[in-house]
């Protein structure tokens, strides 16, 4: 449709100036927001399952890194162990939660 339009515009040496469809809509990216996955203190779970907890379960999770956090949530009562998309952090939620740690809920970072 349009070489024959184009074909004729040239024949008849008439120039037309096309003007382009307006968007009628547009797409707007919005980022998901992160969840925060917060281990809370409790007198029941010792420093070394936490800390294997943390190193199983939390990708790039390392030896000093757990045991720092796991010293964290025992004299601040709480901490942040990962900050990412919802699923990912209600499937670590649950896995801790699994494990006997006390969980706080999830919550928008």
């Amino acid at each position: 449709m349009t070489k024959t339009l184009l074909k004729a515009v040239v024949s008849t040496g008439v120039t037309a100036s096309v003007a382009a469809p307006e968007k009628t809509r547009q797409t707007v990216r919005k980022t998901s927001p992160n969840y925060k996955v917060i281990v809370l203190n409790d007198d029941f779970n010792t420093f070394e399952h936490v800390s294997q907890c943390l190193l199983k379960y939390i990708p790039g999770m390392t030896g000093d890194r757990a045991w720092n956090l796991t010293n964290q949530i025992h004299f601040d009562g709480q901490a942040i162990v990962w900050t990412g998309p919802l699923e990912q952090a209600e499937l670590y939620h649950m896995q801790l939660g699994m494990e006997g740690l006390t969980m706080a809920p999830l919550e928008a970072a």
